[in-house]
């Protein structure tokens, strides 16, 4: 296993909830994945990002690729440990001077996890900069209680589904984490972030990717899939997730399905 965190980066991530940025793709491959991903967004009726939630890889061996590039399993081998898994994985994009944005929140709210230690990589497409609404956090807030109350404000420009907020969030401690195209940033499922509308001339598209360590599990519902990306899951918490043979595999469509109405399912029982 080669280590890509150094240990400024790894103390990044201990006192703010978050690393970044972190090479991780070419130019001229985060330029191909745009590409990729507006054919689909433009082919998609109602757009990629509504279409393809929650386990928006499993259709698609592109970014299964994506998923499981070495320097990506290595870097969140340095965070994890021997034994993990990709459960999910989002597409979060913006067109330029899109109006949407994303209030403050925990990713930890909705996901159902025992015990809440999910990290997301967020891959940059295009270059995702203050201008272009990139994401921005609480530094520390990871440290906090595990997960915060947050209120449901529905916004029709609230890229979340059901606009949950963390109130009266002290702003003064808020840290952009600006990314090239072909950087990642990566941020602790407990750690309180958001983002503002893209001024920008560009549409800002990053595929957001979901990990946890094995022993993690998913308490909401049976059954939880994915993807066992490096050792073991000695206690069977996760089914594996159905591996495309080609774009929109229709097996791997099916299984997304299943996955996001057992999501939104759960979120309205929490209501």
């Amino acid at each position: 296993m080669a280590r890509v965190l150094d240990e400024s980066q790894l103390e990044q991530w201990r006192s703010t909830g978050a690393v970044w940025p972190v090479d991780l793709l070419t130019s001229g491959e985060a330029a191909g994945l745009r590409a990729r991903y507006e054919a689909l967004d433009e082919s998609t009726e109602g757009g990629a990002q509504s279409r393809y939630r929650i386990k928006a890889h499993l259709p698609f061996p592109w970014l299964w690729d994506v998923i499981r590039r070495p320097r990506l399993i290595d870097a969140i081998g340095d965070l994890l440990g021997p034994d993990f898994v990709c459960w999910g994985s989002s597409f979060f994009a913006k067109k330029a001077h899109d109006p949407s944005f994303i209030s403050w929140h925990q990713d930890s709210t909705y996901y159902g996890l025992d015990p809440p230690e999910s990290v997301t990589a967020w891959i940059a497409f295009t270059d995702a900069t203050s201008e272009a609404g990139c994401m921005k956090i609480v530094a520390g807030s990871h440290l906090g209680p595990e997960i915060l109350v947050h209120d449901e404000i529905p916004d029709p420009d609230n890229m979340l589904v059901r606009g949950q907020t963390v109130r009266d969030v002290d702003e003064s401690l808020a840290v952009e984490m600006p990314l090239a195209a072909g950087q990642m940033s990566i941020h602790h499922n407990k750690t309180i972030h958001s983002s503002e509308p893209n001024r920008a001339d560009w549409p800002r598209i990053g595929f957001a990717v979901h990990f946890a360590a094995s022993y993690v599990r998913q308490v909401q519902f049976d059954g939880a899939t994915a993807i066992l990306l490096r050792g073991d899951d000695p206690e069977g918490n996760w089914l594996p997730d159905p591996e495309p043979e080609a774009d929109f595999d229709p097996d791997c469509l099916a299984a997304l399905d299943v996955a996001w109405t057992r999501y939104q399912t759960a979120m309205r029982a929490q209501r």
